[in-house]
This record gives structure tokens, C-alpha cells and sequence, in this order.
């Protein structure tokens, strides 16, 4: 049953051009971070950490968050066009398994825009001249990256799920993630799911900001997933049908 969701959702974004917003939106911070970074060249002394710190420093704080927003906006828009809420409620499928063939989709197309923001990052060294590739570790932060989109994800599909609106979660992302940016330099990004994307990728940092935390990183992952998702199956269970 989840798997014919998930063939279902990937079918609805096989028909969209949620794919091209996945490959030109990344290049937009990629371009100011590889800018910010060789205009800073006589401050920036550690080259491949020092690009990192640039690219994340865009990427991470105004596009991360927004990006996946747009993804879940997008797959919750037919439903709140006429009465597709019917539909979508009616159909002989378990509520869950509807709502984690979602979740298996915006996690899969986030996943393919962390793997081209590497590719992107691994380029715009190369065209700034740094020599050979790029340290492994930073492999790892983007994983945790990708891991710390499953709770922002749930957040953000049970945000796009309540409100009609397709801008409106994409703009609570925004706030989210400046907010979180705060709340992170502040010592508490753990209690904030926005700031885990931060902390994941180690966002404008070249030292490790989770060196000796790296459990409460994904205990808070793990957590806020299923206080997310938990709301969502429950409001999706009390759902009535509309006429």
C-alpha cells in the first residue's frame, strides 16, 4: 500500500516542474557564497572550509527550509483544489500510509538537492581555483543536513496541509529559518527544528558546531519527527468530509 502512495505522489511531481526548482534555486546560493567568498579571500584562509561557511551561509539561513516548504506546498495543492479533499480521504488506503507516501517523496527529492548542492559546491571550488577535492568530512555535513530535512519536512507537510495557501508555508520557512539562526547562535538550536537544517550543515562554520552532541542532535531530530507527524495523523483522522 505505501509503496502504490509513494508511485502515486511521484507521479504528481514527474508532472511538475518541482525538478527545475530543485536544480536552479541551489545555484543562486551557490553563486553568492563562491562570490562572498572570493572577495573575502584575505580573511578566508582555510579555502574548501572557508567556501563551506560561504555557500552554507546563504543556502542554509534563506533556501534550505523554503525549498522544502515548496516541495510540500506542491503536493498538497491538489487536494485543496475544489473538493479533491474528498478523494484524497476516501480513497481505500490507511490515512498513514497516505501521508508517509508524501513524506517518502519531499525526503527523496530533498535528498537529490543536498547530492546536486555537493556537486554544485565541488564546481564552484574548482572555478575558484582550490586545489584537489574537497574534505570528506564535509560529506557528512551534508548527511546530517538531509537527516535534520525529515523533521523540518514533517513540520512543513503538516503546515501545507492545514493552511490552503501554497505561499504562506513557504514564507513560515523563511521566518523559521531566521529565526533559527538566532536561536542557534544562542547555544539552543536543538530546541528549535529550523535550526537543526543549521547545525546539520554546519552552516558558516568550518569547526564542527556539534562536536560531543551529535546524540542530541538527532535525539531532537527524532523527537520533533514524530510530534510533527503525530499532529498530522491526528488532524488527518478527525478530517471530515466535505459536500
Amino acid at each position: 500500500m505505501l509503496k502504490r502512495c509513494i508511485a502515486a505522489e511521484d507521479q504528481k511531481l514527474s508532472h511538475s516542474h518541482i525538478w527545475l526548482a530543485c536544480v536552479l534555486i541551489p545555484i543562486i546560493p551557490a553563486i553568492m557564497g563562491t562570490f562572498n567568498y572570493l572577495q573575502n579571500l584575505g580573511i578566508l584562509k582555510s579555502q574548501w572550509y572557508s567556501l563551506w561557511t560561504q555557500l552554507t551561509l546563504f543556502y542554509s539561513n534563506f533556501f534550505y527550509a523554503p525549498l522544502i516548504a515548496l516541495y510540500c506546498s506542491w503536493l498538497w495543492r491538489m487536494e485543496h483544489l475544489n473538493h479533491n479533499w474528498n478523494v484524497f480521504m476516501t480513497v481505500p488506503v490507511p490515512i498513514r500510509n497516505l501521508y508517509f507516501g508524501k513524506l517518502a517523496v519531499i525526503l527523496k527529492v530533498t535528498l537529490f538537492t543536498q547530492l546536486w548542492l555537493g556537486i554544485l559546491y565541488f564546481l564552484c571550488g574548482k572555478l575558484a581555483g582550490l586545489p584537489g577535492i574537497f574534505p570528506l568530512e564535509i560529506l557528512g555535513w551534508l548527511l546530517r543536513g538531509t537527516l535534520a530535512a525529515i523533521s523540518v519536512g514533517a513540520l512543513q507537510l503538516l503546515l501545507s496541509m492545514v493552511i490552503r495557501s501554497f505561499s504562506v508555508p513557504i514564507g513560515i520557512a523563511l521566518l523559521g529559518s531566521i529565526i533559527g539562526l538566532l536561536v542557534s547562535n544562542r547555544g539552543l538550536g536543538v530546541l528549535w527544528p529550523y535550526s537543526m537544517m543549521l547545525l546539520g550543515m554546519n552552516a558558516n562554520k568550518s569547526e564542527d558546531m556539534l562536536s560531543g552532541n551529535t546524540l542530541g542532535f538527532l535525539l531532537g531530530n527524532f523527537l520533533f519527527f514524530l510530534l510533527f507527524t503525530g499532529i498530522a495523523l491526528f488532524l488527518l483522522k478527525k478530517k471530515d468530509i466535505k459536500t
